[in-house]
């Protein structure tokens, strides 16, 4: 693994090999945590979201599948 600084930026050169499903879960990680450091949402507006999501995909699968209340 090489690691290098160049002005505001740190390059990591890796050989990945057949361990690319892992280095993608670091990456994916580290994007995460780029995206939401800004945020100012609390955990409460968080699982009212979540929470509204969820009962939206639900709806709409009983509706593909013909259950009805």
């Amino acid at each position: 693994m090489i690691v290098e600084r160049q002005n505001n930026e740190l390059l990591v050169r890796i050989k990945v090999g057949d361990k690319a499903s892992k280095v993608q879960s670091i990456l994916d990680y580290l994007k995460y945590e780029e995206l939401t450091s800004k945020s100012k949402a609390t955990q409460e507006e968080l699982d009212s979201l979540l929470k509204e999501i969820k009962k939206g995909r639900w709806d709409k699968i009983k509706k593909e599948i013909g259950i009805n209340d």
